[in-house]
């Protein structure tokens, strides 16, 4: 069974992966510990020392470190090898506040990129393929991570960087492209205007590899079937490397991490305590091979389950969810969690495009959702009477799935500004 960049690690025996693990978390700990003053003084704090730390059972032990942490350590605070052997930083788009700053060593490239080419054979690339790189570049990590994994596997990579449309469907046409990496709501666009312009029987697309951004199966099926590809999910996070932390299989059922380099726990958002497999809560990620910015139990704010079942593919790496939302950016309405994934999720079953946009706001103590959705060519040529009907059908398909009135409003096809990069769903206008 399937594509392996590396099988010897990736269907490894679960023995063998706690035995790197336990290893390499007990080697960063002491270099941390020795050479990060900021993080000694969390454990001094803790009463720890690095003896206390004999492998994974103990990592529990151990401080978490978040957001707010990088920022006051910024911008050396938290580095762990001298900036003489450091050739690379990535940086966190669109965080407030202090900028996350990341930096890399060579060797921690190196391993960056591997990680990125497991997630490519893993959607079927060889060294065959025609892989075009349509994330970012430059500080945000997307471009970077793929760019170099392409590499590794071998295929010709098109560096194309986000934006200018016209330019990458005639790389993809022209140069035959065979993997598209980018945003899956750029991905969406692209599709858009592929089926637009009447281009399909022209484009070679066979995989994709969309991260960034949460998006839903529905909107997963909706892109698969306008390019005639399958969609497959990667995950990652700048603090941690960047994308390639964690990467799906063909079974498309959660994203394999890569536990030779990150251990990976669910715990309580609110009280911090560590949650038996299978149970849903905050994901926190450990590095273990990093060399310039190693972060120990680093709270992601990201939602999701850990599976540690068989997966047919045949790697042995426990299994992440699609994140459910998140612990910080979920938008509370009228005391009701709502994520944007839930509206996606209606909206694709209702046939509307995922181009949408949230506005929240607060009139006399009361909380309103408002909802822009864009609609098809095709509604938008209907008449009035059957747009009233649509709005009211998708109102009350709102209100079963997030249990509150949603004031929908639909508009011309092309009106909400489209993304390049991380798509502006939701724009929380109260002053809570």
């Amino acid at each position: 069974m399937g594509n392996y960049y590396q099988p010897e690690i990736e269907t490894a025996s679960r023995e063998q992966i706690r035995a790197w693990q336990d290893e390499r978390l007990v080697n960063t700990v002491n270099r941390v510990y020795n050479n990060v003053e900021y993080y000694r003084n969390l454990m001094k704090e803790k009463g720890l020392e690095p003896g206390d730390i004999k492998g994974v059972d103990d990592l529990h032990k151990l401080p978490f470190l978040t957001k707010a942490d990088l920022r006051d350590a910024y911008p050396y605070g938290l580095m762990a090898a001298p900036l003489s052997n450091c050739v690379r930083i990535q940086s966190t788009s669109g965080t407030t506040g202090r900028r996350v700053v990341t930096f890399y060593t060579q060797n921690d490239i190196d391993i960056w990129d591997t990680c990125c080419a497991r997630a490519i054979v893993a959607a079927g690339g060889t060294k065959d393929d025609v892989c075009q790189v349509s994330y970012g570049y430059g500080l945000f990590t997307g471009g970077a991570g793929l760019n170099g994994g392409s590499h590794k596997v071998g295929c010709l990579t098109l560096p194309m960087s986000s934006g200018n449309t016209d330019r990458q469907l005639q790389f993809m046409i022209d140069l035959e492209a065979t993997i598209l990496c980018c945003t899956p709501s750029y991905a969406a666009y692209l599709a858009e205007s592929i089926v637009e312009r009447g281009l399909k029987d022209q484009i070679k697309l066979k995989a994709g590899i969309f991260g960034a951004e949460a998006w839903s199966e529905e909107m997963r099926q909706d892109i698969q079937n306008k390019l005639g590809i399958k969609a497959y999910d990667i995950y990652g996070l700048t603090e941690i490397s960047g994308p390639g932390v964690s990467f799906e299989c063909e079974e498309q059922t959660g994203m394999h991490i890569n536990e030779d380099n990150f251990i990976a726990e669910i715990i309580d958002p609110d009280t911090g305590e560590v949650l038996p497999d299978g149970e849903k809560g905050e994901l926190v990620f450990t590095s273990i091979t990093k060399e310039a910015f190693p972060l120990l139990r680093y709270r992601t704010r990201d939602i999701c389950v850990l599976s540690h079942e068989k997966c047919s593919c045949g790697r042995t790496f426990v299994k992440m969810s699609k994140p459910m939302g998140r612990s910080d950016d979920m938008l509370i309405v009228k005391g009701v969690n709502v994520f944007p994934s839930q509206i996606e999720t209606v909206l694709l079953n209702e046939g509307y495009p995922a181009n949408y946009q949230i506005t929240v706001t607060r009139e006399n103590n009361s909380d309103k959702l408002e909802l822009q959705v864009e609609m098809t060519n095709e509604m938008f040529s209907d008449r009035l009477s059957e747009m009233e009907g649509r709005q009211k059908a998708l109102v009350s398909a709102l209100k079963s799935m997030l249990g509150i009135y949603v004031d929908v409003r639909l508009v011309a096809p092309k009106t909400i500004e489209r993304s390049e990069g991380k798509a502006k769903r939701v724009i929380d206008k109260r002053r809570i």
